[in-house]
């Protein structure tokens, strides 16, 4: 009796342990199964910018020159793909005269259908919901299956920023849209000038994010305050930066050390906001576009002292794009209970391949707390927003499939397990950070 209970606890010990090596034939074998199944999961998008070309208000701030990955190029031939899947585009490539088709396919479609443009897209694509990360939501969005992020950067700009639009041709770029977006915020609040008492300036910042919460249905306040500046934020007095308020509200120029104090208090007073108002904190963590984007500085680990400061533990994070391409060191960031990985870009600048590696190595190490977004974008009137859903969302799938099957096939997680982990990151993981204002 005792031989068969110590042989039965073998076997289960045997069972239970993961295996360094699977045939490819068994990795193959168990994707061609779950694919099908993964592929019937309806998506919660937890970012993206849905928009036409010609909008504005798609992003608040504009991209400048700079070079583009292999794979965003309109040479990649998946984004012909695309175009057939979504609109039945009839050529095999997207050369100028043939991209004229797309266009007017595109135009007609819009006229046609009207707000349920991009609804109808979500349908193609199996996304139940989606994040519209904007300046400012369209009319042509419908609200029931699109939900607002938006921009919180420009409180950190309050004061005449010359100096800033000067440092070079981005944030000449940059600058003054977040002049215009602060702006906007004022005409929101009724004010004509900048309050005069740093005290009332606060208060006019929560004012906006309370507004914006109740009365614009915003979900969540977003940061990309890496275009900017570094990402690395001191711990100032409220004194110190209230004489820096004092000195610059009415006019003058701040010099940089000054300018970074200030907003290094008013980022921790927005994140400590978004504790107080249950307004999750989304902030751009990994590389971003133009020529003098600087990778170093924006590197998200810079933000671990934010992250696992006490004082913000009511606050949810979303490192927005996973911290890439340092997702493997940022998925450690995601031990903090209230910090949570977005892993959009990732599945548009990576080829599935790869970003199946990145996907694996997050699922086997804190898989409740990943969630999925495309990151589309408009980038022309050819290749839009709808393009890159749809390459989001293969990547996504695809890249999952393959992750899961090599962590089944060696003894990782049973294959129920692997389902309930892709609900997870495809839906379920970003859901429950909304409660009773998302599906």
């Amino acid at each position: 009796m005792k031989f068969i209970i110590a042989t039965l606890a073998l076997v289960a010990t045997a069972f239970a342990q993961s295996r360094p090596l699977a045939t490819p034939e068994q990795v193959h074998t168990i994707y061609t199964r779950l694919l099908p199944q993964i592929e019937k999961i309806a998506i919660f998008d937890h970012h993206a910018h849905p928009g036409f070309p010609d909008d504005s208000d798609v992003d608040a701030m504009a991209s400048p020159p700079g070079s583009a990955p292999l794979r965003e190029r309109d040479t990649n031939p998946e984004l012909v793909a695309a175009a057939k899947a979504l609109f039945n585009y009839p050529y095999t490539d997207l050369s100028p005269e043939h991209a004229k088709w797309l266009v007017n396919k595109k135009a007609e479609l819009k006229k046609a259908q009207g707000t349920a443009y991009f609804s109808n897209l979500l349908d193609k694509l199996n996304i139940e919901q989606g994040v519209a990360n904007r300046a400012m939501m369209a009319d042509y969005l419908d609200p029931k299956r699109f939900v607002w992020v938006f921009f919180v950067d420009s409180f950190l700009w309050p004061f005449d920023n010359q100096k800033e639009r000067a440092r070079n041709a981005d944030q000449g770029v940059y600058m003054p849209l977040q002049e215009k977006m602060l702006h906007r915020w004022m005409e929101q609040e009724h004010l004509q000038q900048l309050p005069t008492s740093f005290d009332d300036y606060l208060k006019f910042i929560s004012q906006v994010l309370e507004d914006n919460q109740k009365n614009k249905g915003g979900i969540a306040m977003k940061f990309e305050v890496a275009y900017f500046r570094p990402t690395h934020f001191s711990d100032p007095s409220k004194e110190q930066t209230e004489e820096i308020y004092k000195h610059y509200a009415a006019g003058g120029v701040p010099s940089e050390q000054e300018y970074r104090t200030f907003q290094d208090f008013i980022f921790r007073y927005l994140v400590r906001e978004g504790g107080r108002l249950h307004l999750p904190v989304h902030i751009h963590s990994a590389v971003g576009v133009g020529d003098y984007f600087n990778i170093s500085e924006s590197n998200v680990m810079n933000l671990e002292n934010i992250l696992r400061d006490p004082r913000y533990a009511d606050t949810i994070f979303v490192l927005i794009h996973g911290g890439y391409p340092l997702e493997r060191e940022a998925i450690w960031l995601a031990a903090v209970k209230n910090v949570y990985m977005d892993s959009s870009l990732m599945e548009v600048v990576m080829y599935a391949a790869g970003f199946k590696d990145s996907l694996k190595q997050w699922l086997e190490t804190f898989p409740d707390k990943i969630t999925f977004g495309t990151d589309s974008f408009p980038y022309n009137d050819a290749l839009g927003a709808e393009e890159s859903y749809w390459l989001g969302v293969q990547t996504a799938r695809t890249g999952l499939a393959a992750a899961l099957a090599e962590m089944i096939a060696t003894g990782e997680v049973t294959e129920a397990k692997a389902l309930e982990m892709a609900h997870g990151y495809l839906h379920d993981n970003a859901v429950k950070l909304y409660p009773g204002k998302v599906h």
